[in-house]
């Protein structure tokens, strides 16, 4: 019979704990394995249960991502296996497969219950969510994966005929297959964390994306007073009238060509004011009297209505218009470059119709013209045509050169500078909508409007240190488990940094006010635990923390290695 003891001397043989140090207290504090074995059936027959199975899988996303047949060679070299009382020939990828199938029928409510419970714990508001969607991508047939309905019908409804998103082509990449992810981040005075996740078609579009998270964030957790901000990909009138039937108030940016017409028909009496908001690099500028240019925003303000398309009836909004010195530089660089590129190639085409060169008959030229404009909206400023030439002026040419033939057309084109000067009026402005309550100035408005980045940087940490893609399951449904697995692991990670900063001094350097998770971590990875090997077991010591390590935890408010094991183990017999 073998036994785990827990010891205070050293060793020979060793185990990189690492990141294990900083990962299992945050889970343990999220309760990630009591919620799990909450919501999910115990299976008599099962020698561990799914939380335990689960909560050790998101600590292996945390500490080193892995495929699902290699978390059993981790778990033996990190000592997970001891914290989690798991061996690791128990750790198949079969039996972690099937706890992914367990966890995928109640995804939804698993997530809104530890959303709710860190919300608690971990004082998190949540009246304001963030919201976003990001593309994950495959590699592979996934011929299993099947279109569902639209929209899906069985939401909320976890039954076994409910298909997961359908992995497929979309317009993030038209080469690859993809699902989208959209991701809610609830966003106060603290900072950001991620909280909740829905996985779509990757032929929708983000209207359908943020429909579904907001059918299921209702039906979950419904908070009072939300406020949810989105960007301009989410934006439509019936998203605007479905949250304000439920009493959701919206922030989010809107089409500008949508509020073209409302822009021109109050320009001259728009009463802009200069925005509070300032980037931190600008915030820096103005500190320390930088030479480089001071940037800023102004924000005019008009009251509007949106109609619900369902029901015909006008919903009262503030249409924000905001303006952006800098935004303004760089349309007027990006149009110029673009005319001066767009003008070069059709020199280079009227030259070479002109020297009767090879692809310059009349349906020639007009695909290269089309390949040349492509997708840039300053072709519409150029116009171009192909004159005949008279008799007398093609007797008038030269000879053509060696593998031309004598050209039959002149290739004209026009730049209309009006039009370029009618599009410069709008350089630099944007438009946000919103409906909440006129208590919240449209300057509060525009500042929290600003967070949305924190969505993309938490794309980022999903793709980069959680590797949520590439995705190696064939498996349609455990992809949808796993990506929703994955979130919980993410919300771990913006957990642990908003955990360290509430607790840094205020007159503590900037950079320990803003130390991240992967800095936290990254001083762990060294550390070890000693391992002694006996007939009757295994005998485990820890080794000492450094200085930075225990002034992190001390922050942090967590156990030490000895003390999380020492739940853990049997204590070494006298």
């Amino acid at each position: 019979m073998c036994f785990n003891w827990f010891g205070s001397s050293t060793s020979a043989e060793r185990i990189n704990f690492g990141t294990l140090a900083v990962i299992a207290p945050i889970l343990e504090r999220m309760d990630l394995a009591g919620i799990l074995d909450r919501h999910l059936p115990k299976d008599p027959q099962a020698e561990f249960s799914a939380g335990s199975l689960l909560s050790l899988l998101v600590a292996a996303r945390l500490s080193d991502p892995v495929a699902l047949v290699n978390v059993a060679d981790w778990a033996q070299r990190s000592g997970a296996d001891l914290v989690w009382q798991i061996p690791p020939e128990k750790l198949n990828d079969d039996r972690l497969g099937r706890a992914l199938d367990n966890f995928y029928y109640q995804r939804h409510s698993i997530l809104a219950s530890i959303a709710l419970h860190v919300a608690e714990t971990f004082d998190l508001s949540l009246q304001r969510l963030h919201y976003d969607p990001t593309a994950i991508f495959f590699h592979g047939a996934y011929a299993s994966s099947q279109p569902g309905d639209d929209p899906a019908p069985d939401l909320l409804r976890p039954w076994a005929n409910d298909p997961p998103a359908h992995i497929t082509f979309g317009h993030a990449a038209h080469d690859l297959k993809i699902v989208h992810a959209g991701v809610s981040v609830a966003m106060d005075a603290h900072g950001a964390v991620p909280i909740l996740v829905h996985a779509s078609a990757g032929n929708h579009n983000g209207h359908t994306t943020i429909a579904e998270q907001f059918e299921l964030l209702q039906e979950h957790i419904h908070p009072p007073g939300l406020l949810l901000v989105s960007d301009r990909g989410t934006f439509s009138a019936g998203h605007v009238a479905r949250c304000h039937r439920d009493g959701v108030a919206v922030l989010c940016s809107a089409p500008w060509n949508d509020y073209r017409a409302l822009y021109d028909a109050h320009a001259a009496r728009l009463p802009w004011q200069s925005a509070s908001y300032l980037s931190l690099e600008q915030q820096r500028r103005r500190a320390c009297a930088s030479s480089l240019p001071q940037e800023h925003y102004e924000l005019a303000v008009r009251h509007h209505h949106v109609v619900d398309p369902d029901r015909g009836l006008n919903i009262p909004c503030r249409v924000i218009f905001v303006y952006s010195t800098a935004d303004d530089k760089i349309c007027q660089q990006t149009r110029a470059k673009a005319v001066a590129k767009l003008r070069a190639g059709l020199e280079h085409l009227a030259g070479s119709v002109a020297a009767g060169r090879r692809h310059t008959d009349p349906q020639a030229v007009a695909r290269r013209v089309a390949k040349l404009f492509g997708r840039r909206s300053a072709g519409r400023y150029f116009r171009w045509e192909l004159v005949p030439l008279t008799a007398e002026e093609q007797a008038a040419l030269p000879p053509p050169a060696r593998g031309c033939r004598r050209p039959t057309h002149r290739f004209v084109f026009h730049y209309d500078a009006s039009q370029a000067e009618a599009d410069a009026r709008y350089d630099g402005i944007s438009v946000l909508v919103t409906t909440a309550p006129r208590t919240q100035s449209a300057d509060s408005l525009f500042s929290q409007f600003k967070q949305q980045n924190e969505v993309e940087l938490a794309h980022h940490q999903w793709k980069t240190p959680l590797r949520v893609h590439p995705v190696f399951l064939k498996n349609p449904r455990r992809v949808e488990a796993l990506i929703h697995l994955l979130l919980i692991a993410l919300t771990a990670y913006y957990l642990i940094q908003r955990a360290y900063r509430l607790r840094v001094e205020p007159d503590a350097p900037q950079a320990e006010r803003r130390t991240t998770t992967e800095t936290i971590l990254r001083a762990f990875t060294t550390y070890t635990l000693d391992l002694e090997r006996q007939p009757l077991g295994r005998v485990v010591y820890t080794t000492r923390l450094t200085t930075r390590q225990r002034h992190m935890l001390q922050r942090l408010n967590f156990p030490t290695p000895a003390q999380v094991l020492s739940r853990k183990l049997p204590i070494h017999p006298p």
